[in-house]
């Protein structure tokens, strides 16, 4: 992780889990960026629109990526995009209180949360967040800039395409594929492969318009 003075990009529910990760692990926070400044529940400065991150070299300073994301992850993938655009990197943020395999493979920016087990030859791309108390088993492979969120359970061999938003709770059997810009509802359990582009929910999960 690198040990260069962050910028946090967000202010809302999603930031102060991240601040206070950030805070345990004594990492120097500049400020963060928000389209108004706003009150900081940690006291941190307001440095302005996001654009402010612009006057900062991307050799002085690394970003984290604090936009959550409910049920829609384009506007945190437009964040990351823009800001990898003018040569900036984004650190991994990861709670200090979670197991993950050694041989896990972990891409820019992902964000991983208190209590997430992660298990062998899983494979976490950019952007991405693991939120609390996820279980992730072997040979998973999750897309960039998908969100999986609180207390979801994902079996082995399960691939997770690009810009998908599994729902709380949400359980996945072994060797299910989900597309890309999937949503699956909370606390949903999929039992075989869902469509690119599509939203799902229910025990088992269904397809909807």
């Amino acid at each position: 992780m690198s040990k260069k003075p962050i910028i946090v990009i967000g202010n809302g529910g999603h930031a102060k889990v991240l601040v206070d990760i950030l805070l345990v692990q004594n990492k120097k926070i500049i400020g963060y960026t928000a389209p108004t400044e706003e009150e900081n529940d940690y006291g941190l400065t307001y440095i302005g629109k996001d654009d402010a991150i612009l006057e900062y070299s991307p050799e002085e300073v690394v970003l984290v990526n604090a936009i959550g994301s409910t049920s829609n992850t384009e506007h945190r993938k437009k964040i990351y995009d823009y800001f990898k655009s003018n040569f900036y990197s984004f650190t991994n943020v990861i709670h200090p209180k979670t197991i993950i395999a050694k041989n896990t493979k972990l891409g820019e920016g992902v964000q991983i949360m208190a209590g997430t087990v992660i298990q062998p030859f899983t494979q976490i791309a950019d952007n991405s967040i693991i939120n609390t108390s996820v279980c992730i088993d072997h040979d998973c492979i999750i897309g960039k800039h998908s969100h999986i969120a609180p207390r979801t359970t994902l079996s082995g061999r399960v691939i997770v395409g690009e810009s998908t938003h599994l729902g709380v709770g949400t359980t996945i059997i072994q060797n299910v594929e989900i597309g890309s810009n999937v949503l699956i509802g909370a606390s949903s359990l999929v039992l075989k492969n869902i469509k690119t582009g599509s939203k799902a929910y229910g025990i088992p999960a269904k397809e909807v318009e």
